[in-house]
């Protein structure tokens, strides 16, 4: 569906993932790599190139999705962030993708000559919104087994946090430290089978932990 819809606009390369917390390894999880990100035909080592890429730290400081640019030169690989990317060089459009509890991924197209226009940009986040979604409910779709009940404490926590809350206002309200917030996260990911917190608000959802 992804590669049909972006073809006509010019996008060849695809990359999914989810977001981590960690402001130094924004990316949680690799869904999806393809393409010739690299524009000789070799194989892209997702872990290395992707975690490596500027692109994708940027992602974790904006809020609406945003075209870039790649060359190459001499001394290697330049990425820039550009209103209207054009000329020599891979370009392409990265989708921020948000939840309750904030940013869970994103999405980037790229190739060699694609279209950037208003219209083409729109239609281009809703199609990154939804391979996105359908992406994560394939490869961490929630396991009821142990989408089994919270402990009150732990359901207090998540039930802020699934209202925006920060973890600092969490621990003032619970009277806790921010540490012991992140504890109970880290168990409640644990205990839910997920990796990142976004996840778990979603599937305390669904499994009737906590209230939409």
């Amino acid at each position: 569906m992804v590669r049909d819809f972006s073809a006509p606009m010019g996008y060849d390369r695809f990359l999914i993932f989810s977001a981590s917390a960690n402001a130094e390894d924004p990316i949680d999880r690799i869904y999806w790599v393809e393409g010739d990100w690299f524009e000789d035909g070799s194989f892209v080592d997702a872990d290395a190139y992707v975690r490596r890429c500027p692109v994708n730290r940027h992602v974790t400081e904006v809020r609406e999705p945003f075209f870039w640019t790649k060359t190459r030169d001499s001394e290697g690989e330049r990425y820039r962030i550009a209103r209207h990317p054009r000329g020599r060089g891979v370009h392409g459009l990265q989708v921020p993708v948000f939840g309750p509890a904030g940013l869970e991924g994103a999405i980037s197209f790229g190739g060699l000559r694609i279209d950037t226009s208003f219209h083409t940009q729109l239609a281009m986040e809703i199609i990154a919104r939804a391979a996105f979604v359908a992406m994560r409910a394939r490869l961490e779709g929630p396991n009821k087994a142990v989408a089994t009940a919270l402990t009150d404490r732990e359901r207090q926590v998540l039930t802020w946090i699934a209202v925006g809350r920060r973890h600092v206002e969490i621990a003032g309200t619970l009277g806790l430290s921010e540490r012991t917030i992140e504890n109970h996260l880290r168990r409640i990911r644990k205990r839910l089978g997920v990796t990142t917190t976004a996840q778990a608000v979603h599937v305390a959802i669904r499994a009737g932990e906590i209230l939409q």
